[in-house]
């Protein structure tokens, strides 16, 4: 393989599919309520929904998964192409296809088909697994992951594997970065065991670490719908509560599989395990409120890669994306030598403008020019990574001239963005950013923040020590 590993996704692929329409009455031969059927979608589920979710960053993503030759198999294989890389195992049987009847947005009833096993992998799995930035198990039950588990206790001692579980699914390997199971799998996985009673976040820590025990895991992340999530060590001891940043009304279903494909996929950022599960957190939330599953958007827009949050990725493609899909391209820029409070408000407020955001990064040649001698105090590749890795920047581009009129012009953004004292005619981008429509703004910035108030204090503070040393 070339370019970055890829994000791996092994588990069992449903069809979901969701009958809409309203119910006004009951049958007049059953107290059942009548729905008039006002339309249908169908898509995958399942593992299939947690990798084309991995992939939405135009990251590149390969799911594992057991297909067959049956309609619904076809269905998934469709919806998928171009968004994932299939590896399939045999399929002895048929896709199992869940059916949500809906009324007013509301489930009336499910009906489950389907169902087989996965037969045995192939050498291209096993390279796959052995190739990937990290792992995410997407387990429902149907055994997909059993078929690889060898190679996942290889792949699990040396690579991030998050498993997301089922109570009727097989157990994580041992060594699991993190496993994301919800409330109710935790009470079904600790039934008749010790704990205390009920739902209490006492409750739930020691029920979340009794699994990380039995399980060998690094951490288990409890997910608690409107309360967050609740990461558990074993051993016990004090865990996290990592809340939900807005109460998300919507449907959830699939708000499982965004959150640990999310996880997933800041894990293969570089993130720890708790800066992942905020970043799952939020993901979750949004995902619930746009519409869950069953939002359109996820499945009726084309394969286009949209933001990507690896320090690599190429701002002008991205830039090029966004604009395709009528999306708003938001631009900073700046030397970022000591990255502070002030700059990491900067970066989400630009961030909550529009549908990305590229940081335009002085090269370290330019900020010697612009800064003086002794700057910058980290070399570029360190401040490009720092910055890659916020959650509110998508992409980094570093320029080797004074300003970045150059670079601005290649990237064509609607919205150039900087903080501080500056007005919108003291900038020199802002004449640029009008020979394409563009918009120049300035945002608020935290006083008292900036790198040479900070190098001048270390520096202080040094001083003084070497003083207390040398009486």
């Amino acid at each position: 393989m070339t370019g970055p590993k890829p994000v791996v996704v092994v588990g069992d692929v449903l069809l979901d599919e969701d009958i809409e329409g309203v119910a006004t009455r009951l049958s007049p031969d059953a107290p059942a309520p009548v729905v008039d059927v006002t339309g249908d979608r169908r898509h995958p589920g399942g593992a299939g929904l947690a990798a084309a979710l991995a992939a939405r960053g135009g990251r590149d993503v390969v799911l594992v998964t057991a297909l067959g030759d049956d309609p619904a198999s076809e269905a998934v294989r469709r919806d998928l192409d171009g968004r994932v890389r299939l590896l399939e195992l045999p399929l002895h049987g048929t896709l199992p296809v869940k059916t949500r009847v809906l009324a007013g947005g509301r489930p009336v009833v499910r009906i489950d088909r389907g169902g087989g096993t996965p037969g045995e992998p192939d050498d291209a799995v096993r390279e796959a697994l052995a190739g990937a930035h990290a792992v995410l198990v997407a387990d429902y039950g149907r055994h997909t992951a059993g078929a690889v588990r060898t190679h996942l206790e290889d792949v699990a001692r040396r690579t991030p594997l998050v498993w997301d579980p089922h109570p009727r699914g097989d157990a994580p390997v041992p060594g699991a970065r993190i496993v994301t199971p919800n409330a109710a799998e935790v009470v079904a996985l600790c039934a008749g065991g010790p704990g205390l009673p009920g739902s209490s976040l006492g409750a739930f820590a020691e029920r979340g670490a009794e699994l990380a025990e039995r399980w060998r895991a690094a951490g288990v992340a409890v997910t608690l719908g409107d309360r967050g999530v609740l990461l558990t060590r074993p051993g016990g001891g004090t865990p996290m509560l990592i809340p939900a940043p807005f109460r998300a009304d919507g449907d959830p279903c699939g708000a499982g599989d965004c959150f640990a494909a999310a996880t997933v996929a800041a894990l293969a950022d570089g993130l720890l395990p708790e800066e992942a599960l905020q970043r799952a957190v939020a993901a979750a939330a949004a995902f619930v409120a746009a519409g869950g599953a069953g939002n359109p958007d996820l499945w009726h827009t084309p394969a286009v890669p949209g933001p990507a949050r690896h320090p690599a990725a190429d701002a002008f493609e991205l830039a090029e994306s966004v604009r395709a899909r009528g999306g708003t391209v938001v631009a900073t820029g700046g030397c970022f030598d000591l990255v502070h409070a002030g700059h990491v408000g900067l970066l989400e407020s630009a961030r909550r403008i529009g549908d990305c955001l590229i940081v335009c990064l002085n090269s370290d040649a330019s900020v010697t020019r612009r800064k003086g001698p002794g700057r910058p105090l980290n070399p570029a590749a360190d401040r490009a990574r720092v910055l890659a890795a916020l959650g509110s920047v998508d992409a980094v581009v570093v320029f080797e001239e004074d300003t970045p009129e150059a670079v601005l012009g290649r990237l064509r953004p609607d919205v150039w963005v900087k903080g501080g004292d500056y007005s919108v005619q003291d900038l020199p981008e802002a004449e640029v950013l009008r020979g394409w429509g563009g918009q120049a703004v300035v945002l608020p910035y935290l006083d008292g923040r900036s790198t040479t108030l900070l190098a001048r204090r270390a520096a202080d503070a040094a001083a003084v020590t070497l003083r207390s040393a040398e009486g």
